[in-house]
């Protein structure tokens, strides 16, 4: 019965399962489940990590080969700084995904540099449309620099939009 509780009601399944664990009531474990879903949770972890580094990937690589396009048409810097904590606060609540970090960072820069490349190509009038062979197809970025929360400013510094001081 356990399992067709999972299977009709997740939710229910889910509390059934906090309930037995509390109890230390074993026995009446779906662990199957249980451990399919365990599983999952590290997953997720994992692409969630993946994730952030992918969108953060693409525009620290749209800033290094548009350096040239004006401060009004890199918008990537909020997403920058957003994705950035996104994935610091990963690495800070999930201290062990920090040994996974060098693999994340792989597996996302080949969808990073296909996302920089089309939304380079979507650039608007007088602004050059870079060539794909500009972005490169190794991460051109260290763990160090991808963390770095300042790290865009050296990318592109002459460009960036006036802060206020």
């Amino acid at each position: 019965m356990t399992e067709t509780l999972y299977n009709q009601d997740f939710q229910i399944w889910l509390e059934k399962t906090i309930a037995s664990l509390k109890n230390r009531d074993f026995n009446t474990l779906d662990v199957e489940n249980l451990i399919e879903e365990l599983t999952e949770l590290g997953k997720s972890e994992k692409r969630t990590l993946e994730s952030n580094l992918m969108i953060l990937l693409a525009h620290l690589l749209k800033l290094q080969v548009q350096h040239d396009a004006p401060s009004s048409m890199q918008e990537g810097y909020s997403s920058i700084i957003e994705h950035r904590q996104r994935v610091l606060k990963n690495l800070r609540h999930t201290p062990s995904l920090k040994s996974y970090l060098e693999t994340a960072i792989q597996s996302a820069y080949s969808d990073a540099r296909k996302i920089a490349i089309k939304e380079s190509k979507l650039a608007k009038l007088g602004v050059r449309i870079p060539d794909e062979h500009e972005y490169p197809v190794i991460c051109p970025f260290s763990v160090e620099q991808i963390l770095d929360e300042d790290f865009f400013l050296a990318i592109n510094p002459i460009n960036l939009p006036q802060q206020e001081k």
